[in-house]
């Protein structure tokens, strides 16, 4: 078992590895520099790279090679990176994986135009793969845009209301989050040619890889060790935000408790000095427990969906993902 395992991690470092050394200079020489050199820098901000990992996964999975989607798993990376430029200039964040978002590095003007032509770029590298294919992978992504899109819209829009249920939430992050793992690995299983039922799993997986993936994401914000992290813990809270914990929070507490909770709605955050007592709220109203729960059981849900396929050693590299990304700190 412990053979297999360090096999997988040799498999992703060397995916990683590889995009990373093409975002090292993919758009280097082309030119206005003022708009690619803002570009190079936040594709060169690294992270996890799980997204391309999810196509040349989902690929190797249906029987296919990874280096026949290599283009499509950069697109992915590409629109993924979009998707921050822009979320951050919408959530006045100033920091992205330790480092200056780009509307801070630069300008407002320069992360807008620079999330704008990225879109047109993941498209242009996503074409070169598509082949005979091109009008349902191009679907696929279209689709995939859409639906972040969406997500982003139900957040702004979930930080003006009072009455977020957990349903509605989680209807939010699908749009937000899990709808992009899922689109990446549905990019992979047709570019792989796999069967409509390997698709259709396929698809599965990515989805509930990425409601788990979004749950721990508003997990790790408040127990996550800021070195880690690479932003200040307890964002969320700081911010307002409804997430998980907190709309779990906001039902289960009574009293006293749910006024602190409300006060976090009424003055739209709370003050830095105020995040352990409401990580001690949260510890005893036992919402912490209720996230890990949540996290495991989408987990469980889409390693189940991958029983169907018939590559074994694919399959077997996206189990290994999903319960390492279980195990993440960051």
């Amino acid at each position: 078992m412990q053979d297999a395992v360090k096999k997988y991690e040799v498999l992703y470092k060397k995916e990683l590895k590889k995009v990373e050394k093409t975002f090292s200079n993919i758009y280097s020489k082309k030119k206005p520099h003022s708009l690619y050199e803002p570009i190079n820098y936040i594709l060169r901000g690294g992270g996890k790279r799980i997204r391309p990992f999810l196509v040349s996964g989902a690929a190797k999975s249906a029987g296919s090679y990874p280096k026949n989607v290599y283009n499509a798993s950069l697109a992915v990376e590409i629109l993924h990176n979009f998707t921050l430029v822009h979320d951050d200039i919408m959530d006045n964040a100033d920091k992205r994986r330790g480092r200056d978002t780009l509307h801070i590095r630069n300008n407002m003007d320069t992360a807008i135009l620079a999330g704008d032509i990225m879109t047109a770029l993941a498209y242009e590298s996503l074409l070169k793969d598509c082949g005979n294919n091109a009008h349902k992978v191009v679907s696929i992504f279209t689709n995939g845009i859409i639906e972040v899109c969406e997500g982003q819209a139900l957040d702004k829009e979930f930080e003006t209301r009072n009455n977020v249920s957990i349903k509605e939430y989680k209807v939010m992050i699908y749009k937000k989050t899990a709808a992009l793992m899922e689109m990446c690995c549905l990019i992979g299983a047709n570019l792989g040619k796999a069967r409509p039922a390997q698709v259709k799993a396929l698809g599965s997986y990515g989805k509930n890889l990425g409601m788990a993936f979004q749950i721990q994401d508003d997990l790790l914000d408040l127990i996550a060790e800021e070195k880690e992290l690479g932003k200040p813990v307890g964002g969320d809270l700081i911010e307002g935000k409804k997430t998980y914990l907190f709309i779990k929070a906001l039902e289960k507490a009574r009293g006293k408790e749910k006024k602190m909770l409300l006060d976090v709605m009424k003055n739209k955050g709370i003050k830095k000095s105020e995040i352990e007592k409401y990580k001690s709220l949260y510890l005893k109203l036992g919402v912490i427990e209720d996230a890990k729960k949540e996290i495991k059981y989408y987990t469980d849900k889409s390693v189940s969906s991958l029983k169907i396929l018939g590559n074994k050693e694919g399959a077997e590299l996206l189990k290994w993902l999903a319960f390492t990304l279980l195990q993440r700190n960051k």
